[in-house]
């Protein structure tokens, strides 16, 4: 893979986060599937940091596969072993439609907003 390769995949999905009140927010856009599970994986869970409360803002995330879904729950679990909680916040309705397809919705609540997310 060339360095061009490498930056036009890695333009396919951005990160930002933030922490508010003990609690990370991290906002994604782009697309999530199997070549950037490990981008979304080091955004809810970064190395070397503390595990805190994750609000994943999902409202600029256009598509996002099984891979991604992956990500979503092996991190909720590790989020919720140390009596925190993986919350998703804002998805577009063709994600919010996945995350029900697979249940995954059962297990990381979705919230409409990110404001929702942090009150609950």
């Amino acid at each position: 893979m060339s360095s061009n390769d490498k930056a036009e995949r890695t333009a396919r999905l951005s990160v930002a986060h933030r922490v508010v009140d003990g609690i990370r927010i991290v906002t994604l856009r782009g697309e999530i599937d199997y070549d950037e599970q490990d981008l979304l994986r080091e955004a809810l869970l970064p190395q070397g940091e503390p595990v805190l409360p994750v609000v994943a803002d999902m409202s600029g995330v256009s598509f996002i596969d099984s891979s991604g879904i992956n990500v979503l729950l092996r991190a909720g679990r590790q989020i919720s072993r140390v009596q925190s909680r993986l919350r998703v916040a804002a998805p577009a309705e063709s994600v919010r439609r996945v995350l029900s397809l697979v249940g995954a919705d059962s297990f990381i609540p979705c919230h409409p907003t990110v404001e929702d997310a942090l009150s609950t």
